[in-house]
């Protein structure tokens, strides 16, 4: 989730959990310590100054930890009761702040991308998988229920009842996602893909729009699917980017299927895909992407691509997290890069 929608879902959390006995001339301070409170873990983001691996493998990491978020709230407590001067000091904001993580956490939960909820102990990702990163009818929901929350200060149901809104249009998109699963799951059986794995990504704009995949350990199947629509939707000349990324999720009926695969098509490139694969430099590639498809040879055969299909969106041109490894000869180490369009690339150095 976007950091500006996790803040605010931080003062909404705030508001609607206020004691019913609380001066109004207390809520402004909890609100403002539940909206900072629920933006912090995003900080981590200053690991992208250390190099792009490592934001892969830290990002929403120790912040974002289900372990960590007794530890963290008790700084923060502290840090905002001073900001905010607070007269209960770190003690009165303590709650809402670990509210906040919390609130944090769950809201990348229910993203595609992952999160380390057990670290440092353990890198596992888990991910829900119902909410586009940025989804802004689930920030509308958060911002009406704050405008409302401001109109009626003296109570705390408006607040609350946004709150309602918000669990109720993710668990909408939960059946959403088991619908688009369902897809997937009829397109296998009727191709005879015994083993493959399903699974629906929610995609922008709509919480209809999924990307539906079918895998195996070579082969990605996939489709942009709107399970609400009946017919395409028609582009006029003048349609912006929002429409643009919009139209390309089609009927369920009328669903285009491609293929890609983990380590090309061509039998000339299998075997030195698979190699580039295997790479000890690629393994932070191999722990972080969920979906992988080989991306490409470039440069005489020197360089092999690769790239995490989760990220791929109709109607974008740059797909993120594209990595790859290169070597000078066919003796020569493999060494990593990251792909920077369709021919530049960025030397990057694995942890070991």
């Amino acid at each position: 989730m976007d950091t500006l929608t996790h803040a605010l879902s931080g003062a909404l959390a705030a508001r609607a959990t206020a004691p019913t006995t609380a001066p109004l001339r207390a809520i402004p301070r909890r609100v403002a310590a539940g909206f900072f409170a629920c933006a912090a873990p995003d900080l981590d983001f200053v690991i992208g100054f250390l190099g792009p691996v490592e934001y892969l493998q830290f990002h929403r990491g120790v912040t974002h930890s289900l372990l960590m978020l007794p530890l963290w709230a008790l700084p923060l407590a502290w840090v905002l009761a001073k900001l905010l001067r607070e007269p209960g000091g770190w003690r009165a904001l303590y709650g809402i702040c670990a509210l906040a993580l919390c609130a944090h956490i769950v809201g990348d939960l229910i993203t595609s991308f992952g999160t380390m909820v057990l670290a440092p102990f353990s890198d596992w990702r888990a991910s829900i998988g119902t909410t586009f990163i940025i989804d802004l009818w689930f920030s509308g929901i958060i911002v009406a229920g704050l405008i409302a929350a401001a109109v009626f200060r003296r109570t705390r149901l408006p607040a609350i009842v946004a709150s309602v809104l918000l669990a109720g249009y993710v668990g909408l998109q939960w059946n959403q996602k088991q619908r688009a699963e369902e897809i997937g799951r009829l397109y296998a059986a009727a191709r005879g893909l015994a083993g493959a794995t399903v699974h629906a990504l929610p995609r922008p704009v709509s919480p209809f729009n999924w990307t539906v995949f079918v895998s195996d350990e070579t082969t990605h199947h996939f489709a942009h699917i709107n399970l609400l629509r009946q017919a395409p939707r028609a582009l006029a000349a003048d349609d912006g980017f929002i429409a643009r990324l919009d139209a390309a999720y089609l009927p369920a009926a009328q669903a285009r299927w491609e293929t890609r695969s983990r380590y090309g098509e061509a039998a000339s490139t299998r075997a030195l895909a698979q190699q580039a694969w295997n790479a000890p430099r690629l393994a932070f590639f191999r722990w972080f992407a969920d979906k992988p498809a080989f991306d490409g040879v470039t440069e005489g055969s020197t360089c092999v691509w690769f790239a995490d299909l989760r990220f791929l969106t109709p109607g974008r041109e740059n797909m993120p997290f594209r990595y790859g490894v290169c070597r000078a000869r066919e003796d020569a180490p493999w060494l990593a890069y990251q792909r920077a369009g369709p021919t530049g690339r960025t030397r990057v150095e694995a942890l070991d």
